[in-house]
């Protein structure tokens, strides 16, 4: 293969030779003209053999290399250099899968060579040349583990290192500029295409890659182009701290021909923010002097971002964010103020997706441990009004239930000494309670798929009734007593009385099903529905064995709901 195509380099330089010496003999007395010809013929029509040539190179065959290596160096040189850009750029475009990597490489420092010929009137041309090359390189895989970076199995390290090798004297140019002027418009051209440059890194590869740390991988040549990135950035004159604070400082008159969420899209931001905060990426040149609850509120458009994706490497990247951003913030310090921006109520409704969807047990209990974080940050008032929101809104048994724990830990707290505050005592407690101890669908509510925020609201109410004297009723719950049996305990009662009596009832009818199939040949199953979805066929064993669990967890509450009736029925019976 490689013969066919040195012989197709060579025929075309034989066509070419051909006409010179057909017009030599055309014009015996004309040799400086002929050169001079020579000269124009290669310099227009030399770009066409860079195909064929970049087919050899990459064939990597020591008896080819060096002629073909001269003769690039030579059309390097006289080409055509717009030509020749194009030509270059259309074999990076054109390389397939398996030869992405090896081609980049290959071709970066004649792309390099060819950009630096063009002199001031190169910017669109660099920008174009660094977006053919960056959307090859996305194409690449990532390293996952520490061995696959090591060894560069796929071609991503060596790419990254190299493109910070071709960028370098464009990056150049902008700093002589700088230090030159002392500043330099947002406007020059060849400083946009660096910046587009750099957000688009950020966007692929580097969200895409999970960056090792320094005691587990000493050398990583993706850490070093993140961190090259970020220094790029900062030399041609973007100030690290306004882009992360980009958002919530809401500049929007950028001058230039593009619009910002073009100039600085969300997602490379994001990356930026995790870069920073989580992997501590260039931080010598990040300025610690912005407040942790100003750190926080900036990162948040940036964790909504993460945690509204399905990929589980952008939801892992959410959370590292999140974790990190509320680490640095004093317990119960958050103001109830920030409830009122849209983040903090889409962050929590996207973590509770994480939490209870999520195929993935680690990004669940990942997602459970910054949700509890959250919670621990915000004051007392705030509190109070984040659990009222996520009682409305989270449908979900579980996360409710959660929820419901965490307004007991604030109870028991607020009943100690010196802890008393008006949240989570008297006037404001009992409209808390009420959307806490209620039932969605009175009596017919599915209590086995409520289970969870039945049995917390249960040990809620008896831990109250317990803690909190009848005389004393600091809570309210004494005054609110009587309105809880009507709207809570009785259809509660009720709802478990139809709903074991029914259980029950199955349970008996699936026994005797089982002693009639058992005298039958063939083993049957039949079919359980749960929640309006057909749970796989089941064998009258497994059958049993659900419902049989079933009238288990009904006793469970049963119990609770017996110990709560017991202390109202003692409280109300008169001394004798």
């Amino acid at each position: 293969m490689a013969l066919e195509l040195l012989c197709d380099v060579v025929q075309r330089c034989v066509s070419v030779a051909m006409f010179y010496c057909t017009f030599t003999m055309c014009q015996p007395n004309s040799g400086r003209f002929i050169l001079v010809s020579f000269k124009s013929i290669v310099r227009c029509m030399g770009w066409n053999l860079l195909g064929p040539l970049v087919q050899i190179l990459l064939k990597k065959e020591d008896g080819n290399l060096p002629h073909c290596h001269a003769i690039l160096s030579h059309l390097l040189e006289v080409c055509n250099p717009k030509e020749l850009l194009v030509g270059l750029l259309e074999q990076v475009e054109e390389a397939d899968t398996g030869s992405i990597a090896e081609t980049v490489t290959l071709l970066l420092k004649p792309l390099q060579t060819v950009l630096l010929r063009l002199g001031m009137k190169k910017a669109s041309s660099v920008g174009m040349a660094l977006s053919t090359l960056l959307s090859q390189v996305a194409r690449l895989p990532v390293p996952v583990t520490k061995e696959q970076e090591e060894d560069d199995v796929f071609g991503l390290c060596h790419c990254c290192t190299d493109l910070l090798q071709f960028v370098n004297p464009f990056v150049e140019e902008i700093k002589e500029v700088v230090k030159d002027n002392n500043r330099i418009s947002k406007d020059n051209e060849l400083r946009v295409e660096l910046l587009k440059f750099c957000m688009k890194s950020l966007s692929k590869p580097l969200l895409e890659v999970e960056l090792k740390d320094p005691d587990t991988l000493l050398k990583s040549p993706l850490r070093d182009f993140a961190t090259e990135i970020l220094i790029i950035l900062s030399s041609i004159g973007e100030s690290l701290p306004d882009l992360l604070s980009r958002n919530v400082l809401k500049r929007r008159e950028v001058p230039g021909f593009l619009e910002e969420e073009v100039r600085y899209p969300k997602e490379s931001l994001a990356c930026l923010s995790h870069l920073l905060f989580v992997d501590h990426i260039a931080v010598d040149i990040f300025p610690a002097v912005l407040s942790p609850i100003f750190v926080l509120q900036c990162n948040m458009e940036y964790i909504e971002l993460l945690l509204s994706r399905t990929e589980e490497s952008r939801l892992q990247k959410g959370l590292e964010l999140y974790e990190k951003s509320l680490i640095r913030v004093e317990d119960n310090s958050l103001p109830v103020d920030l409830l009122e921006l849209k983040t903090f109520f889409s962050v929590p409704q996207n973590l509770v997706k994480v939490m209870t969807l999520c195929p993935d047990q680690t990004l669940r209990t990942k997602g459970l441990k910054v949700f509890q974080l959250s919670i621990d940050k915000f004051n007392t008032e705030a509190k109070y009004k984040f659990f009222k929101g996520m009682l409305k809104t989270s449908h979900h048994a579980g996360v409710e239930g959660y929820i419901i724990k965490n307004i007991k830990n604030q109870i028991d707290f607020s009943l100690k000494p010196c802890n008393g505050n008006d949240w989570f005592l008297g006037k404001h407690l009992l409209p808390l309670l009420r959307l806490v101890l209620c039932l969605p669908h009175g009596p017919e509510t599915d209590l086995l798929q409520n289970l969870d925020r039945i049995m917390e609201s249960l040990n809620l109410l008896r831990y109250m009734l317990i803690r909190d004297k009848e005389w004393e009723n600091e809570t309210g719950i004494w005054t609110e007593l009587y309105k809880i049996e009507d709207n809570y305990l009785k259809p509660l009662r009720t709802g478990l009385n139809m709903s074991k009596a029914h259980y029950e009832a199955e349970l008996k009818s699936a026994k005797e099903n089982k002693k009639i199939s058992s005298k039958d040949s063939k083993a049957s199953v039949c079919t359980v529905t749960v929640d309006n979805e057909k749970l796989p066929n089941m064998t009258p064993e497994m059958q049993i064995q659900v419902l049989q669990s079933a009238v288990f967890t009904f006793d469970l509450i049963e119990g609770v709901l017996a110990r709560i009736e017991e202390i109202i029925e003692t409280k109300e019976r008169p001394l004798s």
